[in-house]
């Protein structure tokens, strides 16, 4: 039958997305600053560089968190549980703005930390010497502050062009901008509404990382090493995640979280075959992010590697992170499925909480032991993820993984920054004058180093002491409460077993916490005693905030349970 030219057909009618700009001012903020240092280290002078990039990620920063805040009013009173935006690409629920609004306080916390400049001390732009490979051995003890970062990220570590552009005065102020980018990633990371947004907002904050972990200025192959086996490895566990994310479209017709869990809810066995395939590849993703066993390889060279600034950020910022995406998956979309998954996050938490502390019991490298700490914790932090009981409108897995967040991120955060100030003396080649760009000892990573440190140095030895403590979960510091949380959320999930196994991986961990404060107090100074760098308020500040949370939290902590008891539920 031959179709009537005249007739008209009518298409249906395609409705736009609304963009809701207002609720994603925090992001937007966010994004459009990393934009605009870009455009500031594309047309600004070295020096302009230096002075505007911190400014202007501070302020975008803290016009974010303001933003959040504002966000989470309107949101939140009179009882509101929060909207989804972007067509439902974006959920701005309590726990999301919650973790929004802790990840910009690090973020906060982090930009100053690499802005610092007293630490470090190079050789001058007006110093002037002889050409050739030798040229670095006239250096003299004078020379000017640097920042922690390489002068020359695409220059060979140790070579003579190197070399030259310390003494150019080059800075690598490229690390604000990619650092707002990964915070705005982050930000999106644990308000996704769906499997792909969520993939590429993994990418968006993975990316900058794995160029951040390869711009040290001290141990440059050490540093371009952790960068590529974090870059190879984080790109496979990317790979895992979006085969996952396709298993759960084919088994569920849908990429919204929501809409997975509803049709896990009433699926059949073919639908629960293949969403579990997906589950375990998305599984593998978010696993590999917060550093859980076995999936945690990258962990200690990534953190021993990288700028100590950027190991610290990654440290607490990318946890929070990973862990407010992972609780997300789990309870939203395969929340039908926890019988499935439960019994494999069980054997994930206890492997990770007891070889992470039996692994952290051997290093010799103070960075290396904070790692693996980390690994330990993200046990612990699991156990919030395993109290999910679907058959309760309250959560006291999510609150209690909230809160053992914002703990850990505070204290981890000022441990590796603490790390920073403690600094080799200058070696014997440097004083007679031998080659190299830095006039300044290396950061002394060495267990041996520490040996007296807390004698000689109290408020230091005190503050990090005080940071061990609370990794160990000693009784009035944040650590302790947020242990107890955990604990109690999941013995009250039948996870009693879990509890004791976890009382014994703490037990270990207390070993080695123990052992640092000793050696700090106790032990006999070497004859290489490493010494403290006063570093600015750039440093100091960020210190002695994380020190004052991990203490006011122990002391006092019913505020922020409060706060997260409120944002206790998902959307």
């Amino acid at each position: 039958m031959t179709p009537d030219p005249t007739t008209v057909t009518t298409l249906a009618a395609i409705t736009p997305p609304d963009v809701e700009y207002s609720l994603l001012s925090p992001m937007l903020i966010v994004f459009g600053v990393a934009v605009a240092g870009v455009l500031v280290e594309a047309f600004a002078s070295r020096s302009g560089r230096r002075r505007i990039q911190p400014v202007l990620s501070l302020v975008g920063l803290v016009a974010a968190l303001a933003a959040v805040i504002w966000v989470a009013v309107i949101l939140t009173r009179d009882g509101g549980q929060g909207r989804t935006a972007m067509s439902g690409a974006v959920v701005l629920d309590r726990p999301a703005m919650f973790l929004q609004g802790l990840l910009l306080v690090i973020s906060v916390l982090a930009v100053a930390f690499m802005a610092e400049h007293g630490l470090e001390r190079v050789v001058t732009p007006s110093k002037r010497f002889s050409n050739g490979p030798g040229a670095a051995a006239q250096a003299s003890l004078e020379g000017a502050d640097a920042d922690l970062f390489t002068p020359s990220g695409a220059s060979v570590p140790n070579s003579d062009n190197e070399f030259e552009a310390t003494r150019a005065g080059g800075v690598t102020t490229e690390v604000f901008p990619l650092t707002l980018l990964a915070v705005g990633g982050m930000m999106l990371f644990v308000a996704c509404g769906d499997l792909l947004t969520m993939f590429i907002a993994l990418e968006v904050f993975s990316l900058p990382l794995y160029l951040l972990c390869a711009l040290a200025r001290r141990r440059r192959l050490l540093s371009q090493e952790a960068s590529l086996k974090y870059f190879l490895l984080g790109a496979f566990s990317s790979a895992f995640f979006l085969f996952g994310a396709a298993f759960a479209y084919g088994s569920t017709g849908s990429l919204n979280l929501t809409e997975i869990g509803a049709a896990l809810a009433v699926g059949g066995n073919d639908v629960t075959r293949l969403a579990v395939i997906g589950l375990a590849m998305l599984a593998v993703g978010l696993l590999f992010k917060v550093g859980a066993m076995p999936f945690h390889a990258w962990v200690p060279d990534v953190y021993q590697g990288a700028p100590t600034p950027v190991t610290a950020f990654m440290a607490a910022a990318t946890k929070v992170a990973a862990f407010g995406a992972l609780l997300r998956v789990f309870w939203v979309a395969f929340g039908p499925l926890v019988d499935e998954w439960r019994p494999v996050l069980w054997a994930v938490a206890i492997l990770t909480m007891i070889v992470g502390a039996i692994m952290a019991v051997t290093q010799s490298d103070v960075k290396r032991l904070l790692a693996y700490s980390s690994v330990t914790h993200t046990g612990f932090i699991l156990l919030g993820v395993i109290a999910f009981d679907p058959t309760r409108t309250d959560q006291p897995g999510l609150s209690a993984t909230l809160f053992y967040l914002a703990a850990y991120a505070f204290s981890t955060f000022g441990a590796f920054a603490t790390t920073a100030v403690v600094r080799e003396p200058v070696d014997a080649g440097r004083r007679s004058g031998v080659s190299g760009p830095h006039l300044s000892g290396r950061e002394a990573t060495g267990l041996d180093q520490w040996a007296g440190l807390g004698r000689r140095y109290p408020l230091v030895g005190a503050m990090f002491s005080m940071y061990l403590l609370a990794f160990a979960g000693i009784p009035l510091t944040s650590g302790f409460i947020a242990k107890f949380d955990v604990f109690a959320a999941v013995a009250g999930n039948g996870g009693a077993v879990l509890v004791v196994i976890g009382v014994i991986g703490s037990a270990i961990a207390a070993y080695f916490y123990i052992r640092i404060i000793v050696a700090m107090f106790f032990d006999d100074v070497p004859l290489d005693a490493p010494h403290v760098v006063r570093p600015s308020p750039l440093t100091t500040v960020p210190i002695a905030v994380c020190t004052a949370v991990t203490i006011v939290l122990g002391f006092y902590p019913q505020p922020l349970l409060d706060l997260v008891g409120n944002a206790a539920s998902f959307l």
